[in-house]
């Protein structure tokens, strides 16, 4: 579940929340599988991982943890892992594995050599990783920190996605959320102009947004249907921006959402936050959420490079 703060009793451990995608990987002696998060098959999209026992000591093991890979920054790249996770034609993994390299970050354990042991504490279940794991450049084992407070401190200084609280008593939850496992993220804010919207049942349900550069230019930055808006407030919305519809689209490039957009007069702007931003690559936001409608001038609303 997601958090605004920080636990501190001294039974939660701290870890970074590594930008990359879940993956369960399941061993015994007759095979070896990997699924994602929703168990969708991803054996052979991660060859790598395959040798279970050149990294576990185990006959048999399910294993819980986050591919990661790393971008030109030196950072964990959600962008980058998934040039390998959305791989669709599976002749194509050789290259890709060439062209990014990863990295199983393991974090637990469910079941060890004809046991389950998702009914045991956290703190035994780490300590069993901690005996049949063998970390290399390939598997390693996730850090923890002591002080919550200090490491999301510095996930903030080098612009990561957040940390992760977790009750060293907890045990493990097939296919569910609680308390035990808080997400602390690290989010951005940025005020930008809405240039295009959506529709669901008349009402707008997502708005397309953009900032300028130096010579006047709105680049499309993302969309977003989330946020704080009430139900009520995205009426307000629909009619705000009903006058302001457009027969051309305001932006320099076609979003990647357009097919279904309508156009608006660049007259509007809100408040976002976001997980994820590489402007220097020219990406688009990641994850964002509309806070607020703002009398901010669609002018002042600049790219980060301007």
């Amino acid at each position: 579940m997601s958090s605004d703060t920080i636990p501190k009793q001294d039974y939660w451990r701290y870890e970074i929340k590594w930008d990359g995608t879940r993956i369960l990987t399941y061993h015994n002696e007759a095979a070896t599988r990997l699924l994602n998060r929703k168990l969708n098959e991803r054996t052979h999209h991660y060859p790598e991982l395959l040798d279970v026992s050149a990294y576990c000591r185990a006959n048999s093991v399910i294993l819980d943890g986050e591919v990661i890979a790393l971008g030109a920054n030196g950072r964990p790249s959600f962008h980058e892992v998934m040039r390998r996770d959305l791989i669709k034609r599976l002749d194509r993994v050789k290259e890709a594995r060439q062209a990014v390299a990863v990295t199983y970050m393991v974090f637990d354990l469910l079941y060890l050599d004809g046991e389950w042991v998702t009914g045991r504490p956290l703190s035994e279940r780490l300590q069993l990783l901690q005996e049949v794991i063998r970390p290399s450049a390939l598997v390693q084992l996730a850090p923890s920190h002591p002080d919550g407070e200090a490491l999301f401190n510095v996930v903030k200084q080098q612009d990561m996605e957040g940390i992760v609280c977790k009750d060293l008593r907890s045990t493990y939850v097939l296919d569910g959320k609680d308390k035990r496992w808080l997400k602390v993220k690290n989010y951005g804010d940025a005020v930008a102009v809405i240039g295009g919207f959506t529709l669901r049942d008349g009402i707008v349900n997502a708005v397309l947004l953009g900032q300028y550069d130096a010579e006047g230019k709105l680049w499309y930055i993302g969309h977003t249907g989330t946020g704080r808006l009430t139900a009520a407030e995205w009426r307000g919305l629909t009619e705000l921006l009903a006058p302001t519809v457009a027969a051309e689209r305001p932006f320099a490039k076609r979003p990647d959402r357009y097919k279904d957009a309508h156009w608006v007069q660049p007259l509007h702007t809100v408040k976002v936050q976001y997980s994820e931003w590489r402007w220097q690559e020219g990406r688009s936001l990641r994850q964002p959420s509309i806070q607020a409608l703002v009398g901010v001038a669609p002018e002042d609303c600049r790219l980060p490079w301007v």
